[in-house]
C-alpha cells in the first residue's frame, strides 16, 4: 500500500478522449499538479525531429534520452514544457511532434526511460497524471484511476478541432486525415510491446462518447471525491 499524503490520480486513455481537459480541470479543482506526461514524448520527438533521428531507430532515441532533461512547470493555462531549459510547450502541440512522439513511444527502453522520469515526478503524490500507461505501468498503485474513451469518430473530430485551431496547422490537415491517424495510433499504443494502452483492472471507466464535457467533469470529481471521502475516514 502507498504512504502517500496525497494520491495519485491516474488518468489513461486513447488520444482524443479529453485526457488533458479533464486533467487540467481535477488538478485545478483539488489543488494538485497536473503532469501531462504525453507532453514528455512529445518534447522527446521534438528534439529526435531537431536532429533529423529516425523514429524507428530505438538505439539513437535512447542515446538521445540519455542527454536530455525534460521539465514540466504548471502554469495558469497549461504546463510549460521545457526541453533541455527550452520551452517548447507551443511547438510540441504542432502534427508532425505527435505523430514523431506516438511512434518514438513504442519501443521499449525508449518507454522504460521515460516511465523512471514520470515516477520521479509524482512519487510524492498530489498529482494528477495522464497519458495511456499511467495507472499500469507508471503508477499502478495510484490512488484514483480514471480511463476516458469515446468511439474514433467523435475522438478524431476533437482532435481536428484542436489542431485546426492551430494557425500554423489549420491549412495542412483534414478531418478524414485526422481520423486516419489517430487509429493509426490506437493501433501502435494497443499492440505495442512495453507497456500497451489497456485500462487497469481497478480503473473506473468513463465512455464520452455520447456525454458533455460537463458531465465528464462532473463524473471526474465525483470519482476523486468518493476516494478523499474514503481516505478520511
Amino acid at each position: 500500500m502507498s504512504e502517500r499524503e496525497r494520491p495519485v490520480i491516474a488518468i489513461d486513455g486513447p488520444a482524443g478522449a479529453g485526457k488533458s481537459t479533464v486533467a487540467s480541470h481535477l488538478a485545478r479543482k483539488f489543488g494538485y499538479l497536473n503532469l501531462e506526461t504525453g507532453a514528455m514524448y512529445r518534447a522527446l520527438a521534438y528534439k529526435a525531429i531537431d536532429n533529423d533521428l529516425d523514429m524507428d531507430d530505438e538505439a539513437s532515441l535512447l542515446a538521445l534520452c540519455k542527454g536530455t532533461k525534460i521539465a514540466l512547470e504548471p502554469a495558469r493555462d497549461g504546463n510549460r514544457v521545457l526541453l533541455d531549459g527550452m520551452d517548447v510547450s507551443r511547438r510540441i502541440r504542432d502534427a508532425d511532434v505527435t505523430a514523431g512522439a506516438s511512434r518514438a513511444s513504442v519501443h521499449p527502453l525508449v518507454r522504460e526511460w521515460m516511465v523512471a522520469q514520470q515516477r520521479a515526478l509524482g512519487v510524492e503524490g498530489g498529482v494528477v497524471m495522464e497519458g495511456r500507461d499511467i495507472g499500469t505501468a507508471v503508477f499502478p498503485d495510484a490512488e484514483v484511476k480514471i480511463f476516458l474513451d469515446a468511439a474514433p469518430e467523435v475522438r478524431g473530430t476533437r482532435r481536428y478541432r484542436q489542431v485546426a485551431s492551430n494557425e500554423h496547422e489549420a491549412v495542412r490537415v483534414t478531418e478524414a486525415g485526422v481520423l486516419a491517424e489517430m487509429k493509426a495510433r490506437d493501433d501502435r499504443d494497443r499492440n505495442r510491446e512495453q507497456s500497451p494502452l489497456r485500462a487497469a483492472e481497478d480503473a473506473v471507466h468513463i465512455d464520452s462518447t455520447s456525454l458533455s464535457l460537463d458531465e465528464v467533469l462532473a463524473r471526474s470529481e465525483e470519482i476523486v471525491r468518493r476516494y478523499l471521502a474514503g481516505a478520511a475516514k
